[in-house]
């Protein structure tokens, strides 16, 4: 049995109570990012007692993440941890009730079935819409509450999806944004007061959802703490939602195999190896570089300099190609050194 002390101040709260707290105990969620959003959001639910949480990122640790990105140090910067092992160490030493799983990968259409059919909940605390409507195709698939959230400058917002009974991120939607037509953190800034408040909201109704309260909010929620307004907007289904609606699940079909993205706000592309199942020796990897470039490596990441470029290749085959924003350039570079 749990003891009660460590969740004392939250078991007195009514609608919670002891046997709230052993549900909650029993429940698994999945957070999809371990960036700003990420870290507040596993710290506050390691802290409430959720039984296990998944931390699936694909990037590792840099000094301007500090600001605003709770779970990360300079320490974990010098040992060059990736971003969901440097989150694990320290949610582990803060509840070890909780089960705690990292996953150092990309989060694509190849796995991300497994991933969602085996948890409670959904969190989005991604960068990027392509794979908040992959995450939105494949919950509504398989019938998992998901929430979405996000914040820029001093705004952000967060949104209960609840397949079913919500209106689904394309409801509200309908077609992703074009790139470079959005705001981001390298253009607009984030402030970290942003970032606790919505990811406060955000983590509150995650309890609500894991114990099925009706307090759960149906609606999406918008504030700006820099301006000091905050809005409530009711956002119905959408009979003909191309995903809630007649499920069409367009983007869980196609975004799959090699691909390279561009990073937020980093001059840096992510490329994808599209064969699956493969895992790099990093050691022989950094003894066929060598002769090349700078290398550097430990047991979850390798970096390369050659030229202008820094790479940082994962062992599921991902590379980081850090100093382009040109997606074409950055598959070249991969290709030369890493391979096809």
């Amino acid at each position: 049995m749990v003891a009660i002390d460590r969740y004392s101040r939250q078991t007195l709260f009514g609608p919670i109570g002891k046997e709230g707290q052993e549900r909650l105990r029993s429940s698994a969620v999945t957070i999809i990012g371990c960036g700003a959003l990420g870290t507040v959001l596993a710290n506050n639910l390691c802290r409430a007692g959720i039984g296990r949480i998944v931390i699936a990122d694909r990037d590792y640790i840099e000094l301007n993440n500090l600001q605003r990105q709770i779970l990360f140090d300079e320490e974990d910067i010098a040992l060059g941890l990736p971003k969901a092992i440097a989150a694990a160490k320290k949610l582990r030493r803060t509840n070890s009730d909780t089960t705690i799983e990292p996953l150092v990968e990309d989060i694509n259409a190849d796995g991300i079935e497994a991933l969602v059919r085996d948890t409670d909940l959904v969190l989005d605390a991604t960068d990027n819409f392509e794979t908040r409507y992959l995450l939105n195709d494949v919950c509504i698939k398989h019938k998992r509450p998901w929430i979405y959230s996000g914040v820029i400058a001093s705004y952000g917002v967060t949104m209960n999806i609840v397949p079913g009974d919500t209106a689904c991120l394309r409801c509200v939607f309908p077609e992703m944004p074009f790139p470079g037509t959005t705001p981001t953190c390298d253009t607009a800034g984030v402030l970290n007061g942003i970032v606790g408040a919505i990811s406060g909201v955000a983590s509150t109704e995650a309890i609500k959802i894991l114990l099925k309260s009706e307090k759960m909010s149906r609606s999406m929620f918008w504030m700006d703490v820099w301006e000091n307004t905050s809005e409530r907007i009711e956002l119905p289904r959408q009979e003909n939602c191309p995903a809630c609606g007649q499920y069409h699940f367009e983007f869980l079909d196609e975004l799959s195999g090699s691909s390279s993205t561009s990073l937020c706000g980093r001059d840096a592309v992510q490329v994808r190896n599209g064969k699956r199942g493969i895992t790099l020796s990093l050691v022989e990897l950094a003894e066929r570089l060598r002769p090349v470039g700078e290398v550097r490596y430990n047991d979850f990441l390798l970096r390369f300099n050659v030229d202008s470029y820094e790479l940082t290749v994962f062992p599921d085959a991902r590379a980081i190609i850090k100093g382009t924003d040109d997606e074409q350039i950055a598959r070249s570079i991969y290709a030369r050194y890493i391979g096809n």
